[in-house]
């Protein structure tokens, strides 16, 4: 969830959207962000945009860039609540959009400020897509071979485990809910926009009583801001009928996100990638087919270092309470240029270099500052 559920401008059209009759075969492929979120290309107005598919979103964000660059008229529209606080976001009406067998006439799209750190990119995109242009099909996202369809709303293409699944009446996002620990979380947003895996608030990570679960802090991006959590990885949690393994959980600050929302935490793409996810909000149900990574142990740092790329190097994003970078003294904004000797390379993020900062840990690694200096971190499991 980039951006919070959103109303729609007063008096703004709505469009009206046609699904084509091939459209199982409209698979539309997708890669994975830094941050984990879906990114694919799409059209608007006959323009190709890259978007991200955000099912957090109440009503799709056009950024503001995107606008400017294709002089699309924007009229103010306030604000609405992200992930770190407030945007301003306006409206602009478009011709036609277009995502794999769905061509909507008509209409518009809410318009905001869209910045690359919300993503972990180093470019940002041009479109979040929201519930307004997927909420009334099933929508088909096969992980595994990084493409999505949408399909008439009924349509059961695979076989899994299934879960409730609605359109919030208040939000206009989709919901279901968790069991974790002692506690029963509703309503869960099902988030595809929120790279994390599972979110809860500080109260549900309360009345969950796991107490015994080692933890640490993590940081996340929005698109108003960066925010500090405190993340841990419990055994076990229910979704429906499906009861998912070894499973990492980002618990919210007191007054967090997610509790000015009123909503109990979210799914986000960080869970549901270890699944083929139908979501089908109109027949009311969920359904996930356990992929190959499905209850495997979630990536765990052992450096405690969250970095972000900056082209050449990488900038330290956030120290992680009680690792050995914090021990050793790192501080948030420090900048490595290379790893072991090796200069960051423009790919990093699918690079094997980059699988240094959850390396085995008693491995010492050599990192180069940009500024000339050297430091060995000696990794180790911490949470």
């Amino acid at each position: 969830m980039l951006l919070s559920a959103l109303a729609l401008p007063a008096a703004q059209p709505a469009g009206t959207a046609i699904l084509a009759t091939d459209a199982e075969t409209r698979w539309v492929p997708f890669d994975l962000t830094p941050g984990n979120q879906l990114r694919f290309t799409m059209a608007i107005d006959g323009r190709p945009a890259t978007a991200i598919l955000d099912t957090g979103v109440s009503y799709s964000v056009l950024s503001r860039r995107f606008a400017t660059a294709a002089a699309m008229p924007v009229r103010p529209g306030g604000s609405a609540t992200a992930i770190g606080g407030l945007v301003d976001i306006g409206w602009a009406s478009t011709r036609t959009v277009t995502l794999g067998g769905v061509t909507r006439r008509g209409g518009g799209l809410t318009v905001a400020t869209l910045p690359a750190l919300a993503t972990g990119s180093a470019k940002a995109v041009d479109l979040l897509v929201g519930r307004d242009l997927t909420g009334a099909y099933a929508l088909d996202i096969d992980y595994a071979n990084r493409r999505f369809r949408l399909l008439p709303s009924g349509r059961m293409p695979f076989n899994g485990r299934t879960a409730p699944l609605a359109i919030s009446r208040d939000r206009l996002v989709y919901v279901s809910e968790v069991t974790l620990g002692a506690a029963r979380l509703r309503p869960m947003v099902v988030d595809t926009g929120d790279g994390s895996s599972i979110t809860v608030t500080s109260g549900g990570w309360k009345a969950a009583g796991l107490t015994t679960t080692p933890t640490t802090t993590a940081i996340s991006f929005g698109l108003a801001g960066a925010v500090t959590s405190t993340i841990g990885i419990v055994p076990a949690l229910t979704l429906g009928q499906l009861t998912a393994r070894s499973v990492e959980v980002r618990v919210e600050p007191a007054g967090g996100f997610s509790e000015s929302i009123e909503v109990a935490g979210r799914i986000g793409s960080g869970f549901l990638q270890n699944y083929r996810v139908l979501l089908d909000p109109t027949a009311g149900r969920m359904v996930l087919s356990p992929g190959p990574t499905a209850d495997q142990p979630p990536v765990r740092s052992t450096s405690g270092l969250l970095v972000g790329v900056d082209t050449d190097r990488l900038r330290i994003l956030h120290v992680m309470r009680g690792g050995p970078a914090a021990a050793a003294g790192w501080k948030e904004g420090e900048t490595v240029c290379t790893i072991d000797g090796q200069p960051i390379p423009a790919n990093y993020g699918s690079s094997s270099l980059a699988t240094w900062s959850a390396g085995a840990p008693g491995r010492v690694v050599t990192l180069g500052l940009c500024d000339g200096t050297q430091r060995r971190l000696t990794l180790r499991r911490f949470y």
